[in-house]
């Protein structure tokens, strides 16, 4: 007779972890995060629902483990860039294209804190380029903070719009409404440019401005 194998206790291994996360990308491109749900990854990777919190405790575990997921590769960015500066602006707009790159991508990377190579060597990088640019440890570690702060402030606002669809037009013509009907003076003679933005040069144009004092 065959020895049964003894059960194994703790975690699942790292590859059935690094399955599950790229089936809940998937997921999320197909249906949203909101649609995201424990029962429906479960029924997508195959396991009982009980499993998967073997895997990741809480949805907060889950979407941790997408955003890390979501950054590979970000940090190669700065590769070849002569210039601090300019490694910075590379890495936000990696950091950019990352996010853009997943439905509904911005809201699963706010708010979370992975401690992976993705993320924090990211981190590191941008820290990095900011400190050769000139500021200390501690103005780098904000200007980092407020970098990526933007760059996923952005893109909620890219991705939300995007999903506006056909009611995007309604909500911009309301607005305009409500500034003509209203003492909006400043608001007025720029209402023709709240909408037809390249959202592209946007971002460029503030990463700029959260960059200019920097060497």
């Amino acid at each position: 007779m065959t020895a049964h194998q003894p059960r194994t206790r703790g975690r699942p291994p790292a590859a059935d972890r690094a399955n599950v996360t790229a089936a809940a990308l998937r997921l999320l491109d197909e249906a949203g995060l909101d649609a995201l749900t424990m029962r429906k990854l479960a029924t997508a990777v195959g396991v009982q629902v009980g499993t998967l919190y073997g895997y990741f405790p809480t949805k907060r575990a889950l979407l941790t483990a997408m955003a890390e997921a979501m950054l590979n590769g970000c940090r190669d960015a700065a590769e070849g860039v002569p210039q601090p500066r300019e490694r910075v602006w590379a890495l936000a707009k990696s950091l950019r294209t990352a996010l853009l790159s997943y439905r509904d991508g911005a809201r699963v990377y706010a708010g979370t804190h992975a401690t992976g190579p993705n993320t924090l060597g990211f981190a590191d990088a941008l820290n990095g380029a900011l400190r050769e640019a000139g500021l200390d440890a501690p103005a780098a570690m904000k200007s980092a903070l407020l970098i990526l702060h933007f760059a996923t402030g952005h893109v909620l606002e890219e991705q939300a719009a995007i999903q506006s669809g056909p009611e995007l037009p309604a909500d911009i013509d309301n607005l305009r409404q409500a500034i003509r009907k209203g003492d909006y003076p400043h608001l007025a003679q720029a209402q023709d440019h709240l909408t037809g933005m390249d959202l592209t040069e946007l971002f460029e144009q503030g990463l700029r401005l959260l960059t200019s004092e920097l060497s």
